[in-house]
């Protein structure tokens, strides 16, 4: 949760008209599964509606042993048949993420 913020929906409701709602998650109580990360896209629709999912499989992890942590996930991901689009190294503002294809062409990332 950002800080200064008591709930991710005080967060929310701080931020500029259009970009409020752009996003939620979800995660398990218990913090044992995966989170699930919805998110709005500025892409037009030209296809059947589809869902991009964010895996957060590099929780905690920061630089080298997070993308190292997200490319053994990869691969372990591309032995079951997904594909690697292309890896999105660390930058000023974002940690490293993977981003993926699941076996019928739908995208994802793991973060």
């Amino acid at each position: 949760m950002p800080e200064g913020f008591a709930t991710w929906d005080d967060y929310n409701s701080s931020l500029p008209p259009e970009d409020r709602d752009a996003w939620s998650a979800c995660a398990d109580p218990s913090g044992v599964g995966p989170r699930l990360y919805f998110q709005r896209v500025p892409e037009g629709k030209v296809v059947k509606n589809r869902v991009h999912l964010d895996v957060r499989a590099g929780t905690g992890l920061v630089g080298a042993e997070r993308l190292a942590t997200l490319e053994a996930e990869r691969d372990r991901l591309v032995a079951l048949g997904a594909v690697c689009e292309r890896v999105m190294l660390a930058d000023e503002e974002n940690e490293s993420c993977i981003v993926m294809q699941d076996i019928e062409g739908n995208e994802f990332c793991l973060d």
